[in-house]
């Protein structure tokens, strides 16, 4: 087998040890494989328990050598198998323990993989440990190696280390954050000066070029690599508002540290309600914005700036496509080529209106997930921005929509109602030309627009990405959707629904 990547770190003591396998961690999945090699304690069942707390978040977890029990599951973000071979004999015991084939959608730690080559798959990484006594009697070295499709993780992870030398912040201690649906991934830093956030961005398209030979995420103008945030990022804060510093940046690779704003939420309770306070101040944030003439380009380094996409027509129906790719056929309710059509023509006539508003800076996801509350701060300053590196330039609807219909946790319609007159109190302040009326028929079209995107879209993370988790949001969007086609203005849209579109299952 050709080694495809490999790299040698030296590690000082266990907690060295713990800071590579987090970082690691962000970098792998379910499905992935990682091997631990090496002589009797060298290190690999540390390096396995120390990835497994890491993913658990919890640094006390217990965690037992699988030596006589062979294999030990975990349900972490991911399913994790933890296996020890040692008392293998040959290949054809694993099948019999369930170890051959391996489990689908589970990330792999198997220790004394040697026992067993033969079963092993190609594509893994491989961390073979060895004592290095002249450094001390606690320190390793361990040789990363990716075979194969793993080669990529090992060169990044490589990669990875470096940048945190360069920033001095190899040393850290690492604490697990929660990612979201895209493929970036998150750690809090700690050190003794303070937090920071390490943000891993790896270019990547979402899907395969099926859309006029573009990726999904290009053809609705999604972020494919870090630039967009870095952008965004220096744009907000420039026009005053709180988006977090970035510190450390290496553009080309997608690594960020950044100003960590904390975990203060701006919803509470179990199950999550919002807290009226905080959505007033993001409701103020987004007129506030909405009020300042933005420009088309943000800046993305000295002499360099970058172009914010258009949210027009033709992204939203791409959007909206993959109620009917993805949605429908989960509910069993496949729809001729015909009605196919008169959902584009329908909606194409509809979304006219809010393609020829005025122009925003749309945030896209400006919802409770990706707003701090920053209490030590004052107005609307309070609002702590961390996700907008999708931002388009589009209608000013959107982005209120997206909070007041939190995909994540009911909104009651009273407060939504509340809030929307709030913003629209707070925009006629400066401007006696917005209409209220207007802007209430655009903020319908674009719930409408949103919601019928968020049943594909769910429904796709579940299928095609193995996340679940997800569909339990169906309900919700199926009530937001319906409350914007009580509009007038969506009429022929609400009988289309009602005669080709079954709700989700409870």
């Amino acid at each position: 087998m050709t080694v495809s990547a490999t790299f040698t770190v030296a590690l000082a003591n266990e907690t060295a040890t713990a800071h590579l396998m987090a970082d690691l961690a962000l970098l792998v999945g379910p499905g992935d494989v990682i091997t631990l090699s090496g002589d009797l304690g060298a290190g690999k069942t540390a390096a396995a328990r120390a990835m497994i707390r890491y993913l658990a978040n919890d640094s006390a977890l217990e965690v037992p050598s699988p030596t006589f029990t062979l294999a030990q599951s975990y349900d972490l973000p991911f399913p994790l198998l933890h296996a020890d071979l040692y008392r293998i004999n040959d290949a054809s015991e694993l099948e019999e323990i369930g170890l051959s084939p391996l489990p689908e959608g589970t990330l792999a730690l198997i220790e004394w993989p040697e026992r067993a080559p033969d079963a092993l798959p190609e594509d893994r990484i491989d961390i073979a440990f060895s004592h290095r006594p002249a450094l001390g009697s606690t320190a390793r070295a361990a040789e990363i190696t990716g075979y194969g499709k793993a080669a990529a993780p090992v060169a990044r992870l490589e990669a990875l280390r470096k940048f945190l030398a360069d920033a001095g912040f190899l040393d850290a201690a690492r604490e697990r954050m929660p990612g979201d649906a895209s493929t970036r991934s998150y750690a809090r830093l700690i050190r003794d000066d303070g937090t920071s956030i390490l943000m891993n961005s790896p270019r990547r398209p979402d899907g395969p070029a099926i859309y006029d030979g573009k990726s999904y995420s290009a053809a609705v103008h999604l972020a494919e690599d870090v630039k967009p945030f870095v952008a965004i990022d220096n744009g907000l804060r420039a026009h005053g508002f709180s988006a977090p510093a970035i510190r450390h940046a290496d553009i080309d690779s997608g690594f960020l540290i950044t100003e960590d704003f904390g975990s203060a939420a701006i919803v509470e309770g179990d199950p999550p309600r919002p807290i009226v306070e905080c959505y007033e101040a993001a409701t103020d944030m987004l007129a506030a914005l909405h009020r300042e003439t933005l420009p088309e380009t943000a800046p993305l380094a000295p002499q360099l700036t970058y172009d914010i996409p258009v949210y027009g027509i033709d992204t939203w129906l791409i959007e909206m496509r993959l109620m009917l790719e993805w949605y429908l056929p989960d509910r069993g309710a496949e729809i001729s080529n015909h009605r196919r059509d008169e959902f584009v023509t329908m909606w194409r006539a509809l979304l006219e209106k809010p393609a020829a508003a005025p122009r925003t800076w749309v945030l896209r996801d400006f919802h409770s997930p990706n707003i701090i509350w920053l209490g030590d701060r004052t107005g609307i300053l309070r609002i702590g921005i961390i996700d907008f590196q999708d931002a388009v330039l589009g209608p000013a609807a959107y982005d209120l929509v997206s909070l007041l219909q939190d995909a994540r946790l009911d909104v009651p319609e009273q407060l939504e109602l509340a809030l929307l007159t709030r913003y629209i109190k707070a925009r006629r302040v400066t401007d006696n030309q917005f209409d209220p009326a207007s802007f209430a028929e655009l903020y319908a079209i674009m719930s409408a627009q949103r919601n019928t995107r968020l049943l594909g879209t769910f429904a796709r993370l579940n299928r095609r990405d193995g996340k679940p988790q997800y569909l339990r949001h169906q309900p919700r969007i199926w009530t937001y959707l319906n409350r914007s086609l009580a509009h007038p203005a969506l009429s022929a849209v609400r009988e289309w629904y009602a005669a080709n579109v079954p709700p989700p299952l409870p």
